[in-house]
């Protein structure tokens, strides 16, 4: 992705729109998943983190920040904001749902990159894929995510996924293992142009993510 301040990063798909957004907020407004909020998918055996847990020094959430720019993900909320996430997430995480609803309310305020990483299960890579490649990934991602809620799975996969784009999911997956994170989904944030930064694994509710935030 590039770093350019305030362009939307190279592979990022920029997904807004005044009637989109009614009509994301209309379909989670019922908050379907709002009770798996506050947690996390692990890749490994045993409980996920609990979220905010083993907080990095400044020095090393700054670092995480700037390496996940080398991954390729889409942009939601706004092209230029103050506060910036990187969202590391699996599409086959329930949690990672979760934070996709909580933070719709915070879209007018911050920059959300939503990087899709493989690891829950042999749909994750193609389903990520998918997402990259939509004209409008925000409306792909809700219906991938209502899907996902209703037990349907997510987005079927129609065909071989591209290569090209499992590449790069492949790459997202690895800067996410450098960072030593355990669990999806995974944020490494930045409050200001020169921070503080941050990390927070594991998902939030909106006033909590509002809260990390400084909103």
């Amino acid at each position: 992705m590039s770093t350019i301040p305030g362009a939307p990063p190279r592979g990022e798909v920029h997904a807004q729109g005044a009637v989109g957004m009614r009509r994301r907020e209309a379909l989670w407004g019922a908050g379907s998943v709002a009770l798996l909020a506050v947690s996390a998918c692990s890749k490994g055996v045993g409980d996920a983190p609990a979220p905010g847990a083993a907080a990095p020094a400044a020095d090393a959430a700054r670092l995480a920040f700037e390496a996940a720019a080398r991954g390729t993900g889409f942009v939601v909320g706004q092209a230029i904001a103050a506060r910036e996430v990187r969202v590391f997430f699996d599409p086959q995480c329930p949690h990672c749902a979760a934070l996709w609803a909580a933070s719709r309310p915070l879209l007018d305020r911050i920059r959300m990159v939503w990087i899709p990483v493989a690891f829950i299960g042999p749909t994750s890579g193609p389903q990520g894929a998918l997402l990259l490649a939509a004209a409008d990934a925000a409306a792909a991602m809700d219906l991938h995510e209502s899907r996902l809620a209703a037990g349907q799975g997510g987005l079927a996969v129609p065909g071989p996924a591209n290569d090209g784009l499992l590449a790069k999911i492949k790459v997202n997956t690895e800067i996410w293992r450098e960072l030593k994170a355990e669990s999806v989904p995974h944020m490494v944030y930045r409050i200001g142009a020169a921070g503080p930064y941050g990390v927070q694994s594991g998902g939030l509710p909106t006033a909590q993510l509002a809260q990390v935030l400084q909103l």
